[in-house]
């Protein structure tokens, strides 16, 4: 589990904006996912993603990563934001373009 630990951590450290979805933002495989990712464009920021159905070890690991149950997870700057609810809750009242406006750019 360690292995898939470190490759999230470096995941997350890489992309100043990654979102853990099943699917992918263009063809998302649950309504939670697709709700994120749109939430995401709508900010007009690029964003790294992670199709935890094509990685098993991904899709459990970054549960523990984060200490966080549900998928979709978001991370800006390496720091959990939360998922679908949160995000869109953000997105509502515009502290995620603020947020999302911080990101570091590589």
């Amino acid at each position: 589990m360690s292995d898939v630990l470190e490759r999230i951590k470096q995941q997350v450290t890489e992309n100043p904006v990654i979102l853990y979805m099943k699917g992918s933002p263009q063809f998302p495989m649950c309504g939670f996912s697709m709700r994120a990712a749109q939430a995401l464009q709508a900010c007009g920021v690029e964003f790294a993603y992670v199709n935890v159905l094509e990685d098993p070890e991904i899709r459990e690991g970054i549960k523990q990563f984060g200490n966080w149950p549900t998928l979709p997870q978001l991370y800006v700057n390496g720091e959990l934001v939360g998922g679908c609810d949160i995000i869109l809750e953000m997105y509502q009242n515009g502290e995620l373009e603020k947020l999302l406006a911080t990101a570091k750019r590589a």
